[in-house]
């Protein structure tokens, strides 16, 4: 199981070994029960007892392992049952029963949000903050974080006597407990600058911890402190500046750890020297990049080198820019050029010496440094127009290197600011134009504004130029935003060639320093969000973080409410049946055909086949496997039996009705199915049982299956999708509604066009990340399955085809079948079986993009194998 095999099948033995009194394999056995527990939810069940059981045992380590594994199961029906033991382990004497519990409490919240408030367990949590061991209190103080996170409303609730008590459990519980309470404490706004200091020398030890993930949550607070103290006003300058003094040194000692913790605290770090860069501005030389650090590492410090650049270490920080130019990693010399170039961009008085070193580059004819140059220096002279131009010949000079379409945009660029200051600018223009049809469209934009400031500026020598462009450009190109382009400067220059000097000569506004480039309010944001995934990407939690809202209970159980709605629509479902069942349907229902039915062939390649019963579109439909989906008990004596095909292209929930104990005929009812993993709704709602079914007596109905995307009820990331429908019936002679749930075959969803060819089955294949397989073994199989043909006849009922075969290499007597499908709503599946001649056997291996729905379809090919 833990290698990714498929052990599924086993459930029911494994379950029989949870009454062991073997810690050691009661442990492996739940750890299996909650691996299985979602693909086997009734099974799952018969462990109830077990867990019940366990959670009164003498031994603390088997109450806590019931309660944790309990909560572990994500199944409703389990939750019911894990209230009341819960509630006992939340008050157990034991300090480890009640930690485990308080985490189990918010696992809780995230299945059955309503049960934890109605129980009172957040209120117990609540109580654990005042524990007397520290473990309780930080496993308190995470589960009331997570439930905060879940709800999106404040349940800490942190008052004067709950901050001492745990500042008291900071000095004493596990590095990952005061990691929990120190994140508690970043979102604690203390009352004032006295009390925001008074945390901060509490935390401050917490900076020397060994653990980096103490030491940045403990960073995260005195930062947000800082706020609060700077609130205060002057006379709190000196304590933010003693500080400041002791933030530098942990920070710095990050940077001796392993390469993946020096990133994550390098990429903590650029938020903080953007938010504060005086902590570090005596710090720069341990940034400098190492021979030997990973190529992320030098990338990361390079960007908090620019950060920390100033007048007085900018000669050190341009000798290692320069140092770092002659390496030999191509993305890291560019990244080194583009910092120099930034340095100059930022500080002003350094810019001469900036650009010196990288005309010293260019110097080295190395073509990528050279590229990278032009890019920079091009920014440079936006930063400083008029005032480094003599420059221009050297990079003139080396227009033969250039071949990146970022670097030839920058010359042309630079070419065309400056046309009246080089004296065979239309030249240079020249030689770019010979290949303007193949070059990339930044390049073509910029040759074609290049050349129309040259022609504004010597329009004697470069008409013929010009005019040549503009025609390439709006007769010869397919980029609607250089033909936009040209036909706007061909409209300017032939109407008014004044105003095209002012609109493509005109000033321009000069470029920012973008080294601190994040907004105020997303830095805030970001360092209140220090020690997580937020501050590596340098995104907000909800960027990246899309949590799956519970739907409500549904529509479905607030029927009793919608009573009189559905009885005053009656007149809509008498109309919609009218429709349905009306003229305008295939009289003669061959099952779907029709003149367009791009149903496959027969195997045998003889489309007339099909006409004679030879496996083609007009087939009989396979029959649904009906199961009893609710008892005369629950439903005023009716007993319904449900399953679901496909009928000619459509899905079809078959209703088996029987009167078991009704006085009142069964003439008329009302269905509704909850949201579903499918997004199925019935096309009408209304049964008509004609003639009325009287007691003993029984009928069958169809309901026809359409989809409706307000019916459909995503899976949560990385959970496969549920098969269960939850439907509602209505009788509506007697007002009673009742409920059942069926567990949905997937292959009713298969179409008829899911055959795909061999190159296309073989790149898919291919393409699909091995971590979206799905193996299983399928025993004690009918001997019309273990014959690949009578299994592939079978299958393309199911519109489920038959792609190729082959044997296994040195494998006597085993071959293997692929196959492929494809559902109504576009999801594709592929599947490989392998048989063994003798074997009453298969195995299957599933694959597909849609991994949330892998698991239904190797279920069905499953069921299907096992079918007679």
């Amino acid at each position: 199981m833990t290698v990714g095999k498929d052990v599924s099948g086993l459930f029911t033995d494994v379950l029989n070994c949870a009454q062991t009194g073997n810690i050691e394999l009661k442990k492996l056995v739940y750890l299996y029960l909650i691996n299985y527990a979602k693909s086997q939810p009734e099974l799952t069940l018969l462990a109830v007892n077990t867990f019940v059981k366990d959670a009164n045992d003498r031994n603390p380590l088997i109450r806590a392992l019931a309660v944790r594994t309990m909560g572990c199961i994500r199944v409703d029906r389990i939750t019911e049952y894990l209230c009341e033991p819960l509630g006992r382990a939340l008050r157990d004497d034991d300090p480890y029963v009640r930690k485990t519990a308080a985490v189990c409490v918010a696992k809780l919240y995230d299945i059955a949000p309503e049960l934890v408030q109605e129980r009172g367990f957040i209120e117990t949590l609540h109580d654990l903050i005042s524990d007397s061991n520290p473990s309780v209190v930080a496993n308190g103080v995470a589960a009331l974080s997570e439930i905060a996170e879940t709800s999106g409303r404040d349940v800490m609730k942190i008052s004067a006597s709950v901050l001492q008590k745990l500042l008291a459990a900071l000095n004493e519980c596990t590095e990952w407990g005061q990691v929990f309470i120190l994140d508690s404490l970043a979102k604690y706004v203390p009352g004032d600058a006295r009390e925001a200091e008074g945390i901060i020398e509490r935390v401050t030890p917490r900076l020397q911890h060994a653990n980096s993930a103490v030491v940045m949550s403990a960073v995260k607070v005195i930062l947000s402190y800082m706020d609060v103290m700077a609130a205060g006003g002057g006379a709190n300058a000196e304590n933010i500046r003693a500080l400041t003094r002791k933030l530098a040194p942990p920070l710095v000692t990050l940077l001796n750890s392993e390469p993946e913790i020096q990133y994550v605290a390098l990429r903590n770090i650029n938020l903080i020297v953007q938010k504060r860069p005086s902590i570090l501005e005596n710090e720069i030389k341990v940034f400098f990049c190492k021979y030997n650090d990973p190529i992320y590492v030098k990338m990361e410090k390079l960007e908090i080198i620019i950060k920390l650049v100033s007048e007085k270490n900018i000669d050190q920080v341009l000798l290692e820019l320069k140092e770092y130019a002659t390496e030999v990693d191509v993305d890291f010399v560019r990244k080194s050029v583009s910092a120099i170039g930034r340095c100059a961009v930022k500080l002003e008085r350094a810019a001469e010496r900036c650009i010196g070193v990288l005309l010293e580059l260019i110097q080295t004819k190395v073509n990528y440094v050279v590229q990278e140059s032009v890019i920079v220096i091009k920014d440079i002279f936006r930063r400083y127009p008029n005032r480094y131009e003599s420059i221009i010949a050297t990079l003139c000079d080396n227009l033969d290197t250039l071949d990146e379409p970022q670097a030839k945009a920058s010359m042309i660029w630079i070419i065309g600011e400056y046309a009246e200051r080089i004296d065979n600018a239309d030249e240079l223009l020249e030689t770019f134009l010979e290949t303007f049809e193949e070059e990339d469209p930044t390049v073509q934009l910029q040759l074609l504004t290049a050349t129309v400031k040259c022609f504004l500026k010597n329009p004697e020598e470069t008409q013929d130029m010009v005019q040549r462009v503009l025609d390439l450009a709006t007769e010869e190109s397919d980029n609607p935003d250089l033909r936009d382009r040209g036909f706007i400067y061909w409209r300017l220059l032939s109407t008014d060639p004044e105003a095209a000097k002012l609109v493509v000569l005109g000033d321009k506004p000069v470029i920012e320093d973008d080294t601190f480039r994040l907004e105020p309010n997303l830095l805030n944001v970001l360092v209140g969000q220090i020690a997580t995934l937020s501050s590596i990407y340098h995104k907000p939690p909800e960027a990246f973080v899309v949590r799956a809202k519970r739907s409500p209970t549904s529509d479905v159980m607030g029927m009793d409410d919608d009573e009189e709605d559905i009885e005053g629509d009656e007149e809509e479902y008498e109309d919609e049946n009218d429709v349905n069942n009306g003229g305008g349907g295939d009289l003669l229902d061959m099952g779907g055909l029709s003149v367009n039915d791009n149903t496959p062939a027969s195997a045998n390649g003889d489309g007339m086949g099909d006409l004679f019963g030879g496996g083609g579109g007009i087939s009989a439909a396979p029959e649904a496997r009906m199961s009893k989906v609710c008892t005369p008990e629950k439903s005023g004596g009716i007993e319904l039996w449900a399953g679901f095909h496909q009928v000619g292209g459509a899905v079809k929930l078959e209703l088996d009705i029987r009167n078991v104990s009704s006085n009142v005929p069964i003439s008329n009812l009302a269905i509704q199915l909850n949201k579903n993993a499918f997004g199925f709704s019935p096309a009408s709602q209304q049964i008509i049982c004609n003639p009325p079914i009287t007691m003993g007596g029984s009928g069958k109905q169809t309901v026809e299956l359409v989809n409706n995307p307000n019916m459909l009820v995503q899976a949560s990331a990385g959970q496969p999708a549920s098969p269960q429908i939850q439907v509602a019936v209505k009788n509506m002679a007697t007002g009673l509604v009742f409920y059942f749930a069926a567990n949905f075959a997937f292959e009713a969803l298969f179409s008829s066009d899911g055959a795909l060819d061999r190159a296309a089955f073989i790149q898919s294949w291919k393409s699909i990340d091995d971590q979206k397989e799905l193996f299983s073994t399928v025993s004690d199989l009918p001997p019309s399955s273990t014959d690949i043909d009578q299994v592939a006849a079978k299958f393309q009922r199911y519109n489920i085809f038959l792609i190729a075969r082959r044997p296994v290499p040195n494998a006597v007597g085993q071959e293997v079948a692929y196959f492929s499908m494809k559902t109504t709503t576009g999801m594709i599946f592929m599947a490989e079986l392998t048989f063994k001649k003798g074997v009453n056997a298969a195995k299957v291996c599933v694959k597909t993009e849609k991994i949330a729905f892998g698991i239904q379809a190797k279920v069905a090919l499953e069921t299907l194998l096992r079918s007679p």
